[in-house]
């Protein structure tokens, strides 16, 4: 729980026990004058819910209005106050808080509030006393916010959680969650649908990378089958000439054979002249 919170409720439990012994009007208008007058007390739910404060909503008009005043402390604002009729008056010190209380339902975090937005939903006189409240709401503990003096705004960071719900508000608020509920579910639904979609881009690209690769590896084999098929034509080729130039050789062979024949002829003379010769001296 918020420190400022607690602050608050500590501060109202003794006058929910003093309650129980209000059970007149005109004690339970004591009791709600005394509560809403204290300095520390900022929430007032516990209290309006008791029986005898209940009480007052049957009773008599001039106390009947003190239950319409607490109820105006617990979740109403300062502009409330002023559209209500017969209500009593308020002291200095009621004022100043029922003014802080209404600072606070003005007041979202995060937000800009400018002064003069300020000045007319507070009825305030000047700036000055503007900014006394809202310095007053700082110490207190209500709110966080810096004050820019030039451009005449307050920039509210945080606000402490003390203000009570307006009664009917919870449907209400139940359906601005239901529709933000909607609203997000929807959104998460689109993000869904994008993520599938950039998955199926994805695998869209891969498989064409795929392809791309598998007909590159099939161009490269193709490439290396015709290299293969280029070097065994002109091995072949090169044998053919290999075989060619042994006919060469047989060919020369064959004409030296021939020649050879003629060398045998020119010999066979050589050798009956020699023989002649041979035959003539061996006579002498």
């Amino acid at each position: 729980m918020d420190p400022t919170q607690q602050k608050a409720l500590n501060a109202l439990e003794s006058y929910i026990l003093l309650s129980k012994s209000a059970t007149s009007p005109r004690a339970a208008v004591d009791l709600i004058t005394q509560a809403i007058s204290a300095p520390n007390t900022y929430v007032f739910t516990e209290l309006l819910q008791t029986p005898n404060i209940q009480a007052l909503r049957s009773a008599a008009p001039e106390h009947a209005r003190y239950l319409t005043l607490l109820e105006i402390f617990a979740w109403g604002t300062w502009s409330d106050y002023q559209e209500t009729p017969n209500l009593p008056l308020l002291t200095d010190a009621q004022s100043q808080k029922l003014r802080q209380l209404t600072l606070l339902a003005l007041a979202s975090s995060p937000s800009t509030l400018s002064y003069t937005s300020l000045l007319t939903a507070l009825s305030l006189p000047s700036i000055r006393a503007l900014e006394d409240l809202i310095i007053s709401n700082i110490y207190a503990g209500l709110l966080s916010a810096k004050l820019d003096t030039l451009a005449k705004r307050m920039d509210v960071l945080s606000v402490a959680p003390l203000r009570d719900l307006r009664p009917g508000s919870v449907p209400q608020m139940v359906a601005v969650l239901e529709d933000w509920d909607n609203r997000c579910v929807g959104v998460l639904a689109e993000i869904e649908g994008q993520v599938m979609e950039v998955r199926r881009k994805a695998q869209e690209v891969r498989r064409r990378e795929l392809e791309n690769e598998k007909a590159v590896e099939k161009a490269m084999e193709a490439e290396n089958e015709k290299g293969k098929g280029k070097s065994t034509g002109k091995r072949g080729a090169r044998e053919v000439v290999d075989r060619d130039g042994a006919g060469g050789e047989g060919g020369e062979e064959m004409d030296l054979d021939d020649g050879g024949g003629r060398g045998t002829k020119r010999g066979s003379k050589r050798g009956g002249k020699i023989a002649g010769i041979a035959k003539k001296w061996t006579s002498q």
